[in-house]
């Protein structure tokens, strides 16, 4: 073999070999294709329960959305579910979740949420973290205000901490404490005199101590068990910028039956109770969450207290789709010797389920209330 044909030899295996491996080009539109497929799975199987094969399970999302303080805009979630011991079968799964979104009319939010149950399946975390700012309508710091006045205007900040840490007694019963911040402020505001003579920011700190009674199968979407819950916190001047001490007590009676095959009643009653001069920025907003009196516009009605009972029907359909049907009522009101009639105000409305994480629901309910209505779109169930 000559020297010609050597070198000929050697061009034609080069040759062959660049010809099998993929370019760069082909090698992104690879990636790319893998890393749609990968998404794509993820909102098609994602109700599938892959905890015990996965770290974590995590579903995201980014679609357009529609608030009643908002309007249109732009948002995105992501939740999952994992376990810190995947040989426990037994124990439910920790979730966690994050959303936000920003709307043409200035409202911006981020709220991360979750539930981490630790190894052993003897205590709890549940925790929440949430980022408003808000461009919204305004009627005041009080029911009677807000009852009274025509509508104004506020750009509110407002950043929330709220944390239970729980150990459990017995199987159903646990107590627990509690950690929470908050910081309110008003960065604009068309009438200061909506404000009754109260500062235009506050922030508060607080600690308290819960009982809880639990048989609930899964915590966001509970197909059975009872959920009964009294917590006590205290706000104390040198944690905060109120000048005065403030106990709140909340109370919670939740109720989970099935009914029939998909069909589930589930019922609940809250209380929210501050026991002195609560400031605007810890008083209760009729609406707030988009979890009870759904479809009242958030801040139309606010008081220092806060009653809601209501009962919601839920039934699966087909796959992952499901619907609900709810009625209920609530008040805000400023104490309970002042507590009348008039404050109580009705709520009622329907609502679409998809299954979009294993037993972790997106929700798309359409509320009515006294003159008014509106959407509310959320993962996981109210209650």
């Amino acid at each position: 073999m000559n020297v010609m044909e050597v070198k000929m030899k050697y061009i034609v295996a080069a040759f062959c070999f660049l010809a099998n491996v993929p370019s760069a080009r082909s090698q992104a539109d690879s990636l790319e294709r893998t890393g749609w497929r990968k998404y794509w799975n993820s909102l098609i199987h994602g109700n599938v329960d892959r905890t015990f094969e996965k770290k974590l399970d995590m579903s995201f999302v980014v679609a357009p959305c529609y608030t009643r303080e908002g309007s249109f805009g732009i948002g995105g979630a992501a939740t999952a579910l994992y376990r810190l011991d995947r040989r426990d079968s037994t124990m439910q799964p920790s979730d966690f979740s994050l959303s936000g979104s920003a709307s043409i009319r200035g409202v911006y939010t981020l709220t991360a949420k979750g539930n981490n149950n630790f190894r052993g399946n003897k205590s709890r975390l549940s925790y929440r973290l949430q980022l408003f700012h808000k461009t919204l309508d305004f009627w005041g710091v009080s029911f009677d205000a807000c009852a009274r006045n025509p509508m104004s205007e506020y750009t509110k900040r407002q950043v929330k901490w709220e944390a239970d840490y729980i150990y459990k007694l017995t199987r159903d019963i646990h107590v627990g404490v509690a950690f929470n911040l908050n910081y309110t402020g008003l960065s604009e505001i068309a009438d200061e005199a909506y404000l009754e003579g109260q500062k235009k920011s506050y922030f508060f700190g607080g600690i308290g101590i819960s009982v809880q009674y639990d048989t609930r199968d899964f915590m966001p979407n509970p197909r059975r068990g009872i959920y009964i819950m009294a917590r006590e916190v205290f706000y104390s001047a040198f944690m905060g910028s109120c000048d005065e001490v403030i106990f709140s007590t909340t109370v919670v009676f939740d109720a989970f039956l099935r009914l029939w095959r998909g069909g589930v009643l589930a019922t609940d009653v809250y209380g929210q109770f501050f026991c002195g001069e609560a400031p605007w920025g810890l008083r209760e907003e009729l609406g707030s969450g988009g979890s009870r009196m759904r479809s009242y516009y958030a801040g139309r009605y606010l008081d220092r207290n806060q009653m809601v009972a209501q009962v919601e029907l839920r039934q699966h359909l087909h796959s992952r789709v499901g619907c609900a049907a709810w009625i209920g009522g609530g008040a805000v009101f400023p104490s309970l010797k002042e507590l009348r009639g008039r404050h109580f105000l009705p709520n009622y409305g329907l609502g679409l389920r998809i299954e979009f994480k294993h037993n972790v629901n997106i929700r798309i309910d359409y509320g009515f209330g006294k003159d008014t209505g509106g959407f509310v779109f959320q993962f996981a169930e109210a209650f």
